[in-house]
């Protein structure tokens, strides 16, 4: 019997030794399975963030531990195929986010599976609590429904007038649908109806569009791999009807969205190799709390304001984190 046989026989005693020193007995260095959700070019600065933090852990990539990277380019099929190869490659840790957290869990309930990003794990089932995880899935939330209020709060105070809000999102993800709901709950509060954009395919943007134009006066991007895939094209479809639009992370304002509020993914990013690097020496996933974020940024594109003929207030300009001119 080999020695990693020998150590899944009797799973509570392997759950001691570090997966490193595991994965260096068995000839391979230990190795990092990257799901990541959207494009690869989407998440550069996400990735280079996460791998330079197993730097400074003492990870280096191609000399003390491997990453398998995967880009399911915002095609939510792919999440359960991906997941099932990782599983098959024996890899040692999931590092993903999103919906691909569930696709992952379903195809092992033993690889330690890390989540960058999650809107309300706990809420979704991915975890048992926040303070003692459990069961093989740890990491960090959005905290997405206080966000989404928020978000819409800082649209009122751009634009007092604003009655009716688009929201645009995969209704084929169910984190998009968590999302579109909590927007949905938090509008009337402030006195505006929210409208629900559904998309479900690339194909789908234009033809939501039609369906929105002189129909709402701004429009609030989910955080779903099809938007953040898309979000360029979004963006210069809205500023082509003068809508506004407000997304969750800085990338959307970088693509031409006016503004941006939510955490600093970047951050997040290195914190998950935090994660990373507790399992890999040996600390189970569900012993590790989930983490919130600690950075919150606020972004306004000053370059799309001007593309959309407004004024913004020097208030929300002066409490803006970063102001893109």
């Amino acid at each position: 019997m080999r020695r990693r046989e020998f150590i899944t026989l009797f799973g509570c005693a392997a759950t001691a030794w570090p997966l490193a020193t595991r994965a260096q007995q068995a000839g391979k260095l230990p190795t990092i399975g990257f799901l990541g959700t959207p494009s690869a070019s989407t998440w550069i600065a996400f990735v280079a963030a996460f791998v330079q933090r197993l730097g400074e852990l003492g990870w280096v990539e191609g000399r003390t531990v491997a990453i398998e990277f995967r880009w399911a380019d915002g095609r939510e099929e792919r999440y359960a195929e991906f997941a099932a190869e990782f599983v098959g490659l024996k890899v040692d840790l999931i590092v993903t986010s999103g919906s691909a957290v569930r696709a992952s869990k379903q195809a092992t309930s033993v690889i330690p599976i890390v989540f960058a990003v999650a809107n309300d794990p706990l809420g979704s089932g991915m975890v048992a609590s926040l303070a003692r995880p459990g069961g093989n899935v740890t990491g960090l939330s959005l905290q997405a429904g206080d966000l989404a209020g928020k978000r819409l709060g800082f649209l009122r105070e751009a634009f007092p007038g604003l009655r009716r809000i688009a929201i645009m999102g995969d209704t084929s993800n169910p984190a998009s649908l968590l999302e579109i709901g909590q927007v949905e709950t938090a509008a009337p509060t402030l006195g505006i109806e929210a409208v629900r954009l559904g998309i479900q395919r690339a194909e789908d943007i234009p033809l939501a569009f039609d369906t929105l134009r002189g129909s709402a006066d701004a429009l609030y991007g989910c955080s779903d791999p099809l938007t953040i895939t898309n979000r360029a094209r979004i963006n210069a479809l809205a500023r082509e009807i003068r809508l506004p639009t407000i997304y969750g992370q800085r990338a959307d304002v970088e693509a031409g969205s006016l503004m941006s509020y939510g955490p600093n993914l970047p951050d997040l990013f290195r914190r998950a190799a935090n994660y990373a690097d507790k399992i890999l020496r040996g600390t189970m996933a569900g012993d590790i709390p989930v983490e919130q974020p600690t950075r919150l940024d606020l972004l306004i594109n000053l370059k799309t304001a001007k593309a959309l003929g407004v004024d913004l207030p020097p208030a929300l300009l002066a409490r803006a984190d970063e102001v893109i001119e």
